[in-house]
């Protein structure tokens, strides 16, 4: 998608904090950080939400896993949230699948 932020910082069109990228995904700072850590972990195919993917995208999907276990990994974190937000009603604002990873502070439950 032209006109999607994500892709734009995948084209790097738009600057970002990149922390990790391989052929499948992007890791990288989110701008405004609701924990002390606060990644956002992208893939580079544009798919709108989750709803837009298929049983077809289940390896790419776990490339995302696998780049959010990465990072965990080579932070030092023992403990984190991983989070897609899936509609504006559950509070996603880009329309380009990602997943929220944050640590460095206690978590609440029920998240919402």
């Amino acid at each position: 998608m032209a006109d999607c932020l994500f892709c734009r910082i995948i084209r790097r069109e738009i600057p970002a904090q990149i922390v990790q990228e391989d052929e499948h995904a992007l890791v990288f700072r989110d701008i405004q950080p609701q924990a002390p850590t606060h990644v956002l972990v992208i893939p580079k195919k544009h798919f709108g939400s989750l709803l837009d993917t298929s049983d077809a995208d289940a390896v790419l999907l776990g490339r995302l896993q696998a780049a959010a276990r990465r990072f965990a990994a080579e932070a030092g974190l023992s403990s984190f949230r991983l989070v897609a937000n899936n509609g504006r009603g559950a509070g996603q604002s880009v329309d380009h699948l990602h997943y929220h990873l944050l640590a460095g502070r206690a978590m609440q439950w029920p998240p919402g």
